[in-house]
């Protein structure tokens, strides 16, 4: 039986790990499913959704060349509605030197104009001191790792 993407399976799980569990398939092969894919929601502990023996329904998402199958359980469960979502989606915000997150909420919609864009507000001394220690931070680990390189090779050469 050629196993194709898409293609779903009965299987039984044959042993479990901290990053996934191995199930048992048909024409005595063997596929993950990575704990990422067990089930809609978040999953810590594996062992708390499924135990070894357990008869479990899944969908081949990859094959890969060296033959190894790729499992999900959770893309065979209904998408679960945002309703009451307690946890928003963050993301990094790329547009800010610092180590900031932004909410991924969805904006309205505001036409563009072709009215001149004013200029931006004057930083505050709280944007101005956070850039100068970024860039003394930045700085110093630079000079540190010359410095421990250079200890590193003037050590190797003594050993000769």
């Amino acid at each position: 039986m050629e196993l194709t993407v898409g293609a779903v399976l009965e299987g039984k799980v044959k042993s479990i790990t901290n990053f996934g569990a191995f199930v048992a398939l048909p024409d005595n092969k063997t596929g993950m499913v990575h704990i990422s894919e067990v089930a809609n929601a978040y999953v810590s502990d594996i062992r708390q959704h499924l135990t070894e023996g357990q008869d479990v329904k899944v969908v081949v998402i990859a094959v890969d060349p060296a033959g190894k199958i790729n499992l999900s359980m959770k893309r065979l469960e209904p998408k679960p509605q945002n309703q009451g979502n307690s946890r928003p989606n963050f993301r990094r915000d790329q547009n800010s030197g610092s180590n900031s997150f932004r909410s991924q909420a969805p904006r309205p919609h505001t036409p563009r104009s072709n009215a001149p864009v004013p200029p931006a507000a004057p930083k505050t001394a709280d944007q101005l001191f956070e850039e100068k220690l970024k860039a003394f931070m930045s700085e110093s680990d630079s000079k540190i790792s010359s410095i421990r390189a250079y200890s590193d090779h003037r050590t190797k050469s003594r050993r000769r």
